[in-house]
């Protein structure tokens, strides 16, 4: 977890940071190659946010420098049940 997680963590109340994981959970990152990876897991935070983006960055993956689009996936973090 990056330094600024903990800090949002900490500081927001617990519903609100709940969310902010949740959310920025479900927003990935998507490699050419396929490699799929979330914000929350590299180290970000995107929270009440809409757009897909791109960002030039290296595939941990295939290893290449390319552009990966930010996309929401809903599905990565419903709830199995229901």
């Amino acid at each position: 977890m990056s330094s600024i997680q903990k800090l949002l963590l900490a500081v927001l109340p617990g519903a609100w940071a709940k969310s902010m994981e949740a959310e920025s959970r479900e927003w990935v990152f998507t490699c050419p190659c396929g490699h799929t990876r979330s914000v929350w897991d590299f180290g970000g935070i995107r929270w009440k946010a809409a757009g897909n983006p791109r960002r030039l960055m290296k595939c941990p993956s295939c290893g290449k420098i390319t552009w990966h689009v930010l996309t929401r996936d809903r599905q990565a973090t419903a709830d199995p049940e229901a």
